[in-house]
């Protein structure tokens, strides 16, 4: 019989974020305590620009953000924001995504899964993503439990299940 085998990634659906910064920036220009302070929030490139005329102003912009990305069901581990930064007299906070499992953190996780996952399970670093392959699907899936107790500081996701 074949090994069964998935895939750990990290991607972001950008679609998904794109609706998480529109609803973020309707309620901003709706909010009584964000009107006549500059507040907004869009993208820049590939960041995401977040703007008002104080510290606790735009802070508060991330924190509307954050909700409206946790609502659509994306991991806050994948959003990476700056600290606020003082630009003449508005005050910015950048953002971007992480995508993809760096080399490092691939290793981690083969690690937890060689020394804590059942025997017999196999994992190969493949680019961007970590191949996970066993003969018993029960094994993966314990694999899978065993990850999603882990506080990993980037955010992955299981496709390819099969």
């Amino acid at each position: 019989m074949a090994d069964s085998s998935f895939d750990i990634v990290s991607k972001v659906e950008r679609q998904e974020v794109d609706n998480a910064l529109n609803q973020a920036g309707r309620e901003i220009s709706q909010r009584y305590d964000f009107k006549n302070v500059g507040a907004s929030i869009a993208w820049s490139g590939e960041k995401i620009e977040m703007r008002a005329n104080s510290e606790e102003r735009v802070k508060a912009i991330l924190d509307v953000f954050e909700s409206k990305l946790v609502k659509r069901g994306i991991s806050l581990k994948a959003l990476d924001a700056g600290e606020p930064q003082a630009s003449g007299k508005e005050y910015k906070i950048f953002a971007s995504l992480q995508e993809g499992i760096s080399q490092e953190n691939a290793k981690k996780v083969a690690k937890i899964i060689r020394d804590e996952g059942p025997k017999g399970v196999k994992a190969q670093v493949q680019g961007e993503e970590l191949r996970v392959s066993s003969k018993s699907r029960d094994d993966l899936q314990a694999v899978i439990a065993l990850l999603k107790g882990k506080d990993l500081d980037f955010a992955i996701q299981f496709v390819n299940y099969r």
